[in-house]
């Protein structure tokens, strides 16, 4: 087969309440791109014969190559055999060494086995039998009219031991090539997707190999370059020179690849200059300094921080004035200066970082909901404010706020280093 079309079929009602994600279908499909497969569909099917039966018909006539994942269990509302003969009119039989597994099983728990466990020995005649190492029902490999169906349990530890040890060394040999797809994500902060996708339009516009997609994420956007070949040495070299044009054209909006955080380049530049923060919340309640200390070996950069949600806590434990608060409010530029400037010196670190704000639902203080100010200080006396008006409920507010401080902390570290 010199060209896979691929479609994931993944069956249980649980996957549409939501009960459980669909992990399955996210894994396989980054397993079949590291084989140069591409996967065309995703689709998710209660458990309803009809609707199995019809979703198996659809792929039927799209794809070349279908993997099904669940419905192979015991029960009733195990269906993905019953839907698959209604299409094929394979007989099924009782596949031997798969149903000593499942006796032996119930003999060493001592367990009575009920009937309907003979189900999950079950197997269409002449199908290429996948061993289940990890539980009870076995996977199958069916080819029916020029097209291969792949069955496999749902549980995603027996799906991913069946996949690796077996089909995809099968899919490998079938597509009788090799051939992979790699990918490299470019992680960008403080600039938007319109600005981003302008300053790429012609890259965008005319990509090929490696292809560019812009991916908007909570914490900035990521482009994605992936590209297709047949060595992973031709593969990354390819990617690396179309990284190395758009770093040229963004410039520190870029803040990292592939796996790295914000938070994680972060902290290894203050570690990389033996530098700590410490930060006063009282918008964030703690939102950023959780961020930080998130990251291993945080207690070198981080000693503490203080969140002063009240008034109170901000004139006796972080020490702004009364006299601020009264004529400013908490919610002012003055009172987050005096917050990063504080939090600073009773920490004795060398960055102080502040958040006030208004998250709502009601205003405070005459502010408009949404109003938040960022203070960064250094213990130089440098020091930068911001006034940020954000839309969105009040945990939005929040966590915009939380990555607002990070770009800004980021770009002065970039331009301090």
């Amino acid at each position: 087969m010199k060209h896979i079309q691929a479609e994931i079929i993944s069956v249980g009602t649980e996957l549409l309440l939501g009960q459980i994600a669909n992990t399955n279908a996210k894994w396989l499909s980054q397993q079949l791109a590291s084989y140069g497969i591409n996967t065309h569909y995703h689709s998710v099917v209660g458990d309803n014969i009809d609707r199995v039966v019809n979703t198996f018909k659809v792929a039927h006539q799209r794809s070349n190559v279908m993997i099904v994942t669940g419905g192979l269990g015991p029960t009733e509302d195990d269906l993905t055999r019953e839907a698959f003969k209604r299409i094929s009119h394979l007989p099924l039989i009782e596949h031997q060494p798969s149903m000593r597994k499942i006796k032996n099983h119930f003999k060493a728990q001592k367990r009575k086995m009920t009937l309907n466990n003979k189900k999950q020995a079950r197997i269409f005649e002449g199908a290429k039998v996948l061993m289940n190492h990890s539980g009870m029902a076995p996977g199958m490999i069916v080819n029916y009219e020029h097209r291969t169906w792949i069955f496999l349990p749902g549980v995603p530890r027996e799906m991913k031991q069946i996949a690796i040890n077996q089909v995809l060394p099968y899919l490998q040999e079938l597509l009788g090539q090799d051939m992979v797809i790699r990918s490299k994500l470019i992680r960008t902060i403080g600039i938007g997707e319109s600005h981003l996708e302008a300053k790429l339009k012609d890259m965008i516009k005319a990509q090929s190999n490696p292809t560019i997609a812009l991916l908007a994420q909570k914490d900035g956007i990521h482009i994605r370059l992936t590209a297709k070949e047949r060595s992973v040495k031709k593969a990354d070299e390819l990617l690396e020179q179309k990284r190395e044009i758009i770093a040229h054209r963004l410039g520190n909006y870029i803040y990292g690849y592939d796996d790295q955080t914000i938070e994680k380049v972060i902290m290894d530049i203050f570690k990389r200059k033996q530098q700590s923060i410490a930060a006063a919340e009282s918008l964030t309640g703690g939102l950023f300094t959780q961020k930080l200390i998130s990251v291993e070996g945080a207690s070198k950069v981080i000693p503490g921080s203080i969140v002063c949600y009240d008034h109170n806590v901000k004139n006796n434990i972080l020490k702004v004035s009364k006299q601020t608060l009264k004529q400013y409010g908490s919610v002012s530029q003055e009172c987050a200066l005096e917050m990063a400037k504080n939090v600073t010196n009773i920490l004795n670190v060398d960055y102080g970082i502040s958040f006030t704000g208004e998250a709502g639902p009601e205003t405070l203080e005459g502010e408009q909901v949404g109003t938040v100010y960022i203070c960064l200080y250094h213990i130089s006396g440098k020091k930068h404010v911001e006034k940020l008006i954000f839309t969105g409920d009040r945990n939005i507010v929040r966590r915009r706020a939380v990555l607002e401080g990070l770009k800004l902390l980021f770009h002065f570290l970039k331009v301090t280093n």
